[in-house]
């Protein structure tokens, strides 16, 4: 069992992977009134929350628990009466206070939201029929719930041409309400640091400098920005018609597959529970939609472990630099080439599980089943932005083809699936296709914090020791603490290990390095809560999510922890199509062929100002060897 040493959850970030319970025992409490209802409550929290603690819902647009409470859209004001005297308050910044009494629903309070909506409607682009957050616009709510049907203000607009000189990210300043989401969300929580107010007054963008795209600045392409942005102002560059195009052209051998979390979070698009499992339907969806093959990134995500547990042990034995840090996550590999490049040696070598798939569809695959490898399409369903970004960097492929073609997010394969006229929640559970669609629980975990050391340990546990772990459940591993630090025995040796979600966490752990504290292996993931919590995932928008809780990556996590404990085989080197692979083809991992197909290098960016994804130089592939 590793031995827990510390834990470091970093900021009070809530939804943002830094959770932890409070002790709330010894803290004073304040008593008030709100709508009439006596409430108690933390002295220091707002009035907006105490109000949503008790059931009574304070509309907002700019607010982020613990992220953005700055108050800037005046939405959520309400009257306050104090010694008598009654003044209208934000109330997402305005603290409670012994004895005063909030009124939520005056007319004046409705009056000053109306007119604050309207304001911001009245310099918006209001395309909602055709714009990619029609019914999932927190902006379109309000302006319902609140009942505008028309806008006084009209007037001068801004318009800016839209920013989408990259493979991920789109942005259109014309929908953006200045909320700053984006900015505290990038800042606070990634702290990347890529957004900031520019100009004043009307004229103000929330933008990277010199309103720049998104490709030019040093943007991990995470997509967190996508996720906090409350219209359609921020979203991923979809490829949903390339994908109908190969689908329906008939000299393309088109093959999916999907990550991990798709499984626990596409139920959440067509009204499911957060956390509902969903693989069967998942595969029984892309089958109609024609998919020649649906195989599961599960199986190359036990592949990338027998590469990086052999690795790791490789390194442990004097062979490459320590810690060995993981390099699975396209956002923290693009943050670490850009603010930690004199770590990019320090990171695996292997690929990511979908790269790995890609590679291996288009020569492993090909051959086997008699295919021309630039006929076959390669399509990818992830929970993040950044692998649309990662499937574009030169590295990923060779002069003739990609490794893979075309990266659509869990939102836009809902689209989709609603596009063919699907009843997703009536499908029957249908099996992936084999050999590529064979996994084992360690395979499954990738998805959440954690899971990919938890999965490493159990197979580097077995190659040093030659014995199976009877416990397979880490729980020190597990959970939503922005920075844990643990002991693993292994054989005669134990190793300290790391895990860091957001990249926020992620430059603590960095900075811990280089300041001298030894690691032995790290795993960081740059969105909080893993995969589960990407920028690519469902977001919460809408009104039948209106008061989800704020740790939801917590219940998707849970469930693939609860696929992993389903499946017969949990260890990686346990799955039989990966020992297959190995013997028909790959020979063994670390080696010749496996070092050609499944490993890469990485480029230091830190020292080379005003560098952009397009001017990747080509890369040497001796260093993989």
């Amino acid at each position: 069992m590793p031995q827990v040493q510390e834990y470091t959850p970093g900021p009070v970030i809530e939804g943002a992977g830094h959770l932890f319970e409070k002790d709330e025992k010894n803290l004073e409490k304040v008593r008030l009134f709100i709508d009439g209802k006596e409430v108690t409550a933390l002295k220091g929290i707002s009035v907006l929350e105490a109000a949503r603690s008790v059931g009574i819902t304070i509309p907002s647009l700019c607010y982020l628990k613990g992220i953005n409470e700055i108050g800037s859209c005046r939405v959520c004001m309400v009257e306050v009466e104090v010694n008598g005297v009654m003044t209208l308050q934000a109330s997402c910044v305005y603290p409670v206070a012994e004895g005063i009494r909030v009124y939520t629903n005056t007319p004046q309070a409705r009056r000053v939201r109306r007119t604050m909506v309207e304001l911001l409607l009245s310099d918006h682009h209001r395309e909602c029929t055709a714009c990619i957050r029609n019914l999932n616009c927190e902006l379109q709510n309000l302006a319902d719930d609140l009942g505008i049907r028309n806008i006084k203000y009209t007037g001068e607009t801004n318009y800016v041409p839209i920013f989408a000189n990259n493979p991920f990210i789109m942005r259109d300043y014309n929908k953006c309400i200045k909320c700053r989401r984006c900015e505290a969300i990038c800042s606070k929580v990634q702290e990347v640091n890529v957004y900031s107010a520019l100009g004043r007054g009307f004229e103000v963008k929330i933008a990277p400098a010199f309103i720049q795209d998104l490709s030019a600045v040093a943007c991990i392409t995470c997509g967190q920005c996508v996720i906090a942005c409350p219209t359609g102002s921020l979203v991923e560059k979809e490829c949903i018609e390339e994908v109908w195009d190969a689908l329906a052209d008939k000299d393309k051998y088109v093959v999916v597959q999907t990550a991990p979390s798709i499984q626990v979070t596409l139920g959440e698009s067509f009204g499911l529970p957060v956390g509902t499992i969903v693989t069967g339907k998942l595969v029984s969806a892309l089958r109609r939609m024609g998919f020649d093959k649906v195989f599961a990134t599960d199986f190359t995500a036990d592949l990338t472990i027998m590469e990086e547990a052999h690795e790791l042990l490789d390194r442990l034995n004097g062979h490459g630099r320590l810690p060995l840090l993981s390099s699975c996550s396209p956002g923290w590999v693009k943050f670490c080439e850009h603010f930690y490049p004199e770590f990019t040696e320090n990171m695996s070598t292997c690929k990511s599980p979908h790269e790995m798939f890609g590679a291996l569809t288009k020569t492993y695959f090909a051959e086997k089943e008699g295919l021309d490898p630039e006929k076959i399409v390669v399509v990818a369903i992830m929970p993040c932005t950044a692998k649309k970004y990662e499937a574009s960097r030169p590295e990923f492929g060779n002069k003739r083809f990609k490794d893979v073609d075309w990266v659509l997010t869990t939102r836009e394969l809902s689209r989709m699936i609603r596009q063919m006229g699907i009843n997703f929640t009536e499908l029957p559970d249908e099996d992936y296709d084999q050999p590529m669609g064979m996994s084992t629980g360690a395979g499954a975990i990738f998805g959440a914090t954690g899971g990919v050391i938890e999965a490493a340990v159990r197979t580097a546990y077995y190659l040093s020791t030659g014995e199976e772990m009877d416990l397979l459940d880490y729980s020190e591993f597990e959970g939503i603490s922005g920075l844990k630090i643990a002991e693993v025995k292994l054989k005669d040796r134990t190793i300290k290990v790391a895990i860091a979600h957001g990249t926020g966490n992620a430059r603590r752990l960095l900075d811990r390095l280089k300041a001298g504290e030894e690691f032995h292996y790290a795993e960081i993931m740059a969105c909080p809560g893993g995969c589960v919590g990407g920028g690519g995932q469902p977001i919460f928008g809408g009104r039948e999510h209106k008061e989800i809780s704020l740790d939801y990556r917590h219940n998707r996590a849970d469930a693939l922890h609860r696929i992993d404990l389903s499946k017969e085989l949990r260890r990686s080197h346990e799955n039989p199509a990966v020992k297959k692979i190995y013997e028909e083809y790959l020979g063994r991992p670390l080696g010749e062929k496996s070092r050609e197909l499944l490993h890469t290098c990485f480029t230091p960016r830190g020292k080379m100002p005003g560098f952009a994804w397009q001017d990747l130089p080509p890369v040497d592939h001796k260093c993989l060897h």
